[in-house]
């Protein structure tokens, strides 16, 4: 049996307190799964959930619109017009409010910004419902283009939590995108069935209400919010090395996307091409969260090679004709999404200076937009005039080539694969 361990004090001899080495102290374990980890920051749960309930209706104001406008008027046309005409502003608008975020942080603009964007949808909502003039729902369109970057700045916030730790942001990024890719699939059908099992205003007066209420949420955690940082004569992140030809490969890859969603909306042409399309988006958002567990990010170029291969998937599937091979073509083409936006997108954020980032992931989304629009433009073409049924599904793969391309003779992303 040891002897008890024996100390002087004033009173006389005393058991002396044994203490156990630093070492053997128990310190709590660190969750084995990235994402636990992940949400273990103090906070970071709470912004999270904030800006998903903004996200989501993302995806459900352009349908909603289209919806509502095409009731109201019986007029696909117009409705699409109006859409683009809102898509086209906030591409200019867009990087102007990250700049001011920037500027005077997130909270100080984002809940304003929010705020009159979601007066602006009210007010189409009653131009539409009062059958104004045309002119009245461009005009009043423009106005809800203050719609801050709720994923944009959500991804700045991981960015400054995350700084010194590159595969814990790798892990955040291939997070968000999955978001992306969850709230673009689940808004649109949401919102089909609210204006239609409803009245078909409702899909609007949803989106704005969980929009507003997700942004004052998101605002509200100021604990990570990162600091505004000094303000910078740098000018425009266009400025940056790299970052031109990194955006013209995110406007190619805009044009993948854009062309691929029209092209199978119009071959499938019937209820089930939403939830066929859907599946692109499944499968993204599920490649997403694998990549997002993985130690390295591959580099751009192997990203755009992959998608350039995947993307050929859809072209063979509907040359067979067969509605369930065309399903399985999509799924396994989106899986080359979110691994090349997590990759681009971590690249923005190394290019694009600190006291500017929110305005350089702006810039990042307008080019995607603007090759969105490009996409949709070709895709609409390619469907009205294709000499054969599955003449469309060549647009995806040339745009990913082209990217590719892009990608190769400018050196976008070189030198840049990084633990991120």
């Amino acid at each position: 049996m040891p002897r008890p361990d024996l100390t002087l004090t004033p009173a006389g001899p005393a058991l002396a307190p044994r203490y156990r080495p630093a070492a053997t102290l128990a310190r709590p374990a660190r969750p084995a799964n990235p994402y636990l980890r992940l949400f273990s920051h103090p906070g970071a749960r709470a912004f999270t959930a904030g800006n998903l309930i903004a996200r989501l209706p993302m995806g459900m104001f352009g349908v909603s619109a289209v919806i509502m406008i095409a009731a109201a008027y019986g007029s696909y046309a117009l409705a699409g017009a109006v859409t683009a005409a809102n898509l086209a502003v906030g591409s200019v608008t867009g990087p102007l409010i990250a700049r001011l975020v920037d500027r005077y942080g997130q909270a100080r603009i984002a809940v304003p910004a929010a705020a009159y964007a979601v007066l602006g949808h009210l007010v189409l909502l009653l131009c539409v419902h009062e059958r104004a003039p045309v002119w009245a729902l461009f005009l009043t369109t423009a106005v809800t283009a203050t719609t801050p970057n709720t994923g944009g700045m959500s991804r700045a916030r991981w960015a400054h939590l995350l700084r010194d730790d590159p595969d814990a942001l790798h892990t955040a990024n291939a997070f968000e995108q999955a978001a992306d890719e969850l709230c673009f699939m689940l808004g649109p059908v949401l919102a089909a069935v609210l204006c239609s099992a409803l009245f078909p205003e409702a899909g609007t007066l949803t989106a704005g209400l969980l929009f507003l209420s997700g942004v004052l949420v998101f605002a509200a955690q100021r604990s990570t919010e990162p600091p505004v940082a000094p303000r910078t004569t740098a000018g425009s992140p266009l400025r940056a090395p790299g970052m031109a030809s990194l955006l013209a490969v995110f406007l190619a890859t805009g044009a993948v996307f854009g062309s691929m969603e029209v092209v199978a909306l119009a071959y499938v042409d019937g209820p089930v091409a939403g939830p066929v399309l859907a599946l692109q988006a499944a499968g993204s958002c599920a490649a997403g969260l694998l990549y997002g567990r993985a130690r390295r990010t591959a580099r751009l170029r192997t990203c755009l090679a992959a998608m350039t291969v995947l993307m050929a998937m859809p072209l063979l599937a509907a040359s067979t004709g067969s509605l369930l091979a065309l399903a399985g073509g999509l799924l396994v083409a989106g899986m080359a999404t979110a691994p090349t936006m997590v990759t681009g997108m971590g690249l923005i954020q190394r290019l694009a200076p600190a006291a500017q980032l929110n305005e350089g992931m702006a810039l990042a989304v307008t080019a995607l937009l603007a090759g969105v629009a490009a996409g949709s433009a070709g895709g609409g073409w390619a469907a009205d005039h294709a000499p054969f049924a599955s003449f469309g599904f060549l647009l995806p793969v040339t745009a990913a080539a082209v990217a590719l391309t892009l990608c190769t003779a400018t050196g976008a992303g070189r030198g840049s694969r990084v633990r991120a």
